[in-house]
């Protein structure tokens, strides 16, 4: 019979160690040095959060894959005991609001889903791309005429999702500093106060509404425009609140994490430059390539974090209701016993089932989206940059402390 354990119970601790999570990494392109022990000697560890609650943390493959995959459990904010990620009153306000509007589990949540999966289609996402291709071409003309070295991660990754994000919901260019600016907010920990982030939230859920009544009287073809006809011609038409929400989990889902996964991707392939080279001289490499950097991402941020209200059999134990469970999917995306040679970069590995996407009924709506973006902007890249490099030891890089999904300060580049 498996164990059952906790919140409070510290015989799952790693050597009797209460972890901090996140968990530290020796530099900002490494794994954290527990992983390995976590996964083969406690599956299931408590962790202590920047809130100062508890929590269990998974590292497993099989595991973080049954939780993830299991329609019972939903993000955390739906049980009172729940665990908070901060202290900070408004840090997961957002969030929590969302939840209340969105359906997270059950046939509402299917139906929103399927709404929205309409848009993501590969049709959808070809026909998209040579409209990304060109923002990166944009984006790099001005790259280019920087001194060097540059901001790889400002000059080309913070931008380009937020101007496909910007595109896909029909909001003017005039408007993509603001998207930026309440992008960073909702996803930072620490930098914001609680009156900023208030005054961000309020001033976007504004912004969204009143978009949301100029789609209503001319929809469009962008996302927002395309749901309210489609909820219209099926007879049931769909609430402000909800449009609103969406577009606020597409900008809080969207952008920051491929920014970050940019400027992470584009360092990864330059710490070896043979990767980089290999793919110039290889373009064909690139949707693989892709997928193993997001595989090997050591950066994924919080991981996703899952509220359990039934009793939930893993292989490491059973954990009992009303327990929060953080699902590592950057530790299980290393997993000895999926991967041949987890530790090793393989810009040409086939079959890829990492988990960087998440799994089951919450998996990341805009995967399909992600992957183009990366995809066409590495593209432009190896074509306009094939000598790029970086600009400093790769040790030196410097990791975002404080934001959820995770990313580098800077990307120093030259070429």
């Amino acid at each position: 019979m498996s164990e059952t354990i906790g919140v409070g119970d510290i015989s799952r601790d790693l050597d009797g160690r209460r972890l901090d999570y996140p968990l530290e990494r020796p530099t900002a392109l490494e794994p954290p040095t527990e992983w390995v022990d976590l996964r083969s000697r406690c599956p299931v560890a408590r962790v202590g959060l920047p809130s100062g609650d508890d929590a269990y943390l998974i590292t497993r493959y099989a595991d973080v894959r049954q939780v993830l995959s299991d329609p019972r459990f939903g993000r955390i904010g739906q049980g009172d005991d729940a665990a908070r990620l901060t202290a900070s009153e408004s840090g997961g306000a957002f969030n929590s609001d969302m939840a209340k509007v969105l359906p997270q589990t059950g046939e509402g949540h299917q139906r929103w889903r399927r709404m929205l999966t309409k848009w993501f289609t590969a049709r959808r996402m070809a026909e998209l791309r040579p409209r990304i291709q060109a923002v990166a071409d944009q984006l790099i003309d001005g790259l280019i005429k920087q001194p060097k070295p540059a901001d790889l991660k400002a000059a080309l990754g913070f931008p380009l999702p937020v101007w496909v994000i910007c595109m896909l919901l029909g909001v003017p260019d005039s408007d993509r500093d603001k998207f930026s600016y309440w992008s960073d907010t909702f996803l930072n920990l620490d930098r914001y106060t609680d009156e900023e982030t208030r005054a961000a939230q309020r001033d976007f859920g504004r912004y969204l509404y009143g978009k949301v009544q100029q789609k209503r009287q001319n929809p469009g073809d962008d996302i927002l425009g395309t749901m309210i006809t489609d909820a219209d011609a099926a007879g049931e038409p769909i609430s402000d609140e909800v449009l609103v929400a969406t577009g606020i989990g597409l900008l809080v889902a969207g952008h920051e994490t491929t920014a970050n996964m940019i400027g992470k991707m584009t360092a990864v392939l330059l710490a070896d430059r043979s990767r980089w080279e290999r793919l110039v001289a290889d373009p064909s490499l690139v949707r693989t390539a892709v997928e193993e950097m997001l595989r090997m991402d050591t950066n994924l941020g919080f991981g996703m974090t899952r509220y359990v209200t039934d009793e939930l059999e893993l292989d490491g134990g059973a954990i009992i209701p009303g327990t929060t469970v953080i699902c590592d999917m950057a530790a299980a995306n290393r997993d000895e016993r999926v991967f041949n040679d987890a530790e090793t970069l393989d810009l040409g590995r086939t079959p890829n089932p990492h988990l960087t996407f998440g799994a089951g009924p919450h998996s990341c709506l805009g995967q399909m989206l992600a992957r183009t973006e990366l995809q066409a902007t590495l593209e432009v890249m190896l074509r306009r940059l094939p000598n790029l490099k970086l600009a400093v030891d790769p040790a030196d890089l410097e990791r975002i402390e404080g934001l959820i999904v995770g990313g580098l300060r800077t990307v120093p580049v030259t070429w």
